[in-house]
């Protein structure tokens, strides 16, 4: 198993065609410069020890040090095996709305934005949970199966958006019976589904979905994602335009606690309203925290080796290289005859 330590650093790389391009550009106007003084061939013979060819080799060594050495601060690592590793947790997943009405912006930035950071926040309390990640709106789906892996939680969590499920609605009850199916077959670990939505539901029976969940053993906490007094749903890529019914009047997504509060009681769990300064995870994380924690089982990358050496060498290596290849032809090497080619013909 490979990765990146810092895999931000990597973004450096993107210096490299600039720096490339900008190269050219110098070549070309010193070439433009050059021939402003008359033919090439002639002026090359007035400065011998002049070298048109190895600047460019010094160059390509440069951008290959750079390479290797970008890549070496990046921290690369190797997993030399997979290992079981034994903790103490509960298993988690959290059901995210992505329906149009999370765009809404009476929580600022907006109702999805709002979710996803606060999600981002509890996937970094974590320690020995399990988490998995289900987003709905007029369907649902499994976004990142439960584990243990919260690197890959916040990666899939990052990509979130509208457009992930082309149905549009709210099937919050669709949502609950994936979420109950999601975790991990036969264990004992106590377990919670945390639905994170505007509670606007009008595809299926929630509170059902609630009350089957609680059959399992499994705990539904909701968390309400807006204002009483609601929103316009802005059109995504077109600001200051909002959504318009049939009958062009501006739609307004309002919070349906009642519902919400509804199916919390059907899944024994907790209701809490987000607003502007918190969406209310780190209430539920205390509950969660209260639940009873089980031996959880997991196979993950372990023992990592730093290789970055191995490219920093490399790329200092370049860096010698590119000492060693002067700008100019050695007086010396020039007056080395090689090939034996006479150096004027006999005439």
């Amino acid at each position: 198993m490979f990765r990146f330590a810092h895999t931000e650093i990597l973004y450096l790389l993107f210096l490299i065609p600039v720096f490339i391009v900008l190269f050219i550009l110098v070549l070309r106007s010193k070439k433009k410069a050059i021939k402003r003084f008359g033919d090439l061939s002639v002026i090359s013979q007035l400065m011998p020890m002049v070298s048109f060819k190895r600047p460019v080799y010094k160059f390509s060594v440069i951008m290959f040090s750079l390479i290797f050495i970008i890549i070496g601060i990046a921290g690369p690592q190797f997993g030399s095996k997979r290992q079981k590793i034994k903790r103490n947790g509960v298993e988690i997943v959290i059901a995210l709305d992505v329906s149009n009405s999370m765009l809404a912006t009476d929580i600022k930035p907006n109702r999805l934005e709002k979710a996803k950071s606060s999600i981002s926040r509890l996937v970094e309390k974590l320690g020995d949970d399990k988490i998995g990640l289900v987003v709905f709106a007029g369907e649902a789906y499994t976004q990142l199966p439960i584990t243990t892996d919260y690197s890959s939680a916040r990666l899939f969590l990052s990509g979130i958006n509208t457009d992930i499920v082309p149905i549009q609605g709210t099937a919050i009850g669709s949502a609950i019976n994936l979420a109950s199916n999601s975790f991990t077959p036969e264990s004992k670990a106590s377990k919670a589904i945390v639905v994170i939505t505007d509670g606007e539901n009008h595809q299926d029976d929630a509170v059902m979905a609630a009350q089957a969940a609680k059959e399992k053993g499994i705990i539904v906490h909701t968390i309400g994602m807006g204002l009483p007094e609601g929103a316009p749903v802005p059109v995504k890529g077109q600001p200051g335009v909002f959504r318009k019914d049939v009958n062009g009047n501006v739609v307004v997504t309002k919070l349906d606690e009642n519902k919400l509060k509804q199916i919390a009681a059907a899944g024994e769990g907790a209701y809490i309203r987000a607003n502007n300064t918190a969406v209310g995870l780190n209430a539920l994380f205390k509950e969660i925290n209260k639940m009873d924690k089980t031996l959880l089982e997991s196979e993950v990358y372990s023992n990592y080796e730093e290789r970055f050496q191995y490219f920093i060498l490399v790329g200092l290596f370049f860096l010698l290289l590119d000492f060693l290849i002067l700008g100019r032809k050695n007086k010396s090497l020039v007056k080395i005859n090689l090939f034996g080619t006479p150096k004027h013909k006999i005439k």
